[in-house]
């Protein structure tokens, strides 16, 4: 039985990573005033100079019934099943959507919608498990329930230069905002059941802040599948990266895949944001 994956836009995986791992990918919707492009079209430094001139963000869409229901008829003709994996339903509507579509005759017993209960790489660790066992020719329901296992291990943070983006998309109160930034905090933020929580905060320069950030995620998230780990950035000073790969190499990670993160996911956490992602259940 062939079996399709894909994913929306928010997996932010380069086109040679979705190539290699056989996924596609529908777009989310951008809007920067009357320009309206698709993720993955319209640049993270776009949208920065946008919120930079206007004091805004841009307004980002998820991907709708209809347009899942083309994605998925046309995955459908090539394949006889496909597992999509979702944005976290607690963060956009898209997975909601994206189950509707799935219900309707064509589909049903054919699509199999995956809350992935993260973002961005998150995503992506989920469905680079999904396509080994695929790979492996297992059974679609053996596969969703081996990838909805692993879900709750999956390890997503990241390294904010400021909370002004939060606040700008309602994820972070004004008091919240104008206190972190007169004690010039720099916050950390992870995904808990699904969730953007505040996590640590930081003082420094962004560059010793994020080695930190590094140090305390890998001693706190201490059990990793050391199989695969992602570096994802909306931008990000030279070098720093090289040293972050220094040093999860030294913790015994095999596969360092670096990213950047595309639009919709950039436009939420802003300039200057960095995170390593991995599943942490060693034990699996």
């Amino acid at each position: 039985m062939s079996i399709a994956l894909s994913a929306e836009s928010t997996i932010d995986l380069p086109k040679e990573l979705l190539s290699q791992f056989q996924i596609v990918t529908v777009p989310f919707t951008l809007t920067m005033g009357e320009k309206t492009g698709l993720d993955g079209e319209v640049t993270p430094d776009e949208l920065f100079a946008f919120t930079d001139k206007t004091g805004k963000l841009a307004k980002t869409s998820a991907v709708n019934q209809f347009q899942f229901e083309e994605h998925f008829r046309a995955l459908l003709k090539d394949h006889d099943s496909l597992i999509h994996i979702s944005l976290s339903a607690e963060l956009s509507s898209a997975y909601q959507n994206a189950v509707n579509a799935s219900q309707e005759d064509e589909f049903k017993g054919k699509v199999f919608v995956i809350d992935s209960r993260s973002l961005s790489t998150g995503i992506a660790l989920l469905a680079i498990y999904a396509r080994k066992l695929i790979d492996q020719g297992g059974k679609v329901e053996e596969i969703v329930k081996k990838v909805e296992a692993r879900i709750p291990f999956d390890q997503a943070s990241f390294s904010l230069e400021s909370v002004n983006y939060l606040y700008k998309g309602g994820r972070c109160s004004y008091l919240a905002m104008i206190g972190a930034n007169i004690l010039r905090l720099k916050p950390e933020i992870y995904v808990k059941e699904g969730k953007m929580v505040p996590g640590k905060k930081y003082r420094g320069n962004m560059a010793t802040v994020v080695m930190e950030y590094v140090e305390d995620t890998l001693n706190m998230f201490n059990h990793p599948d050391l199989e695969n780990v992602f570096i994802t950035y909306s931008t990000v000073s030279d070098g720093l990266v090289d040293q972050i790969k220094a040093r999860l190499k030294k913790a015994g990670f095999k596969n360092i895949m670096v990213t950047k993160a595309g639009g919709t996911i950039s436009c939420h956490c802003g300039p200057h944001c960095l995170g390593i992602l991995y599943i942490n259940d060693g034990a699996h």
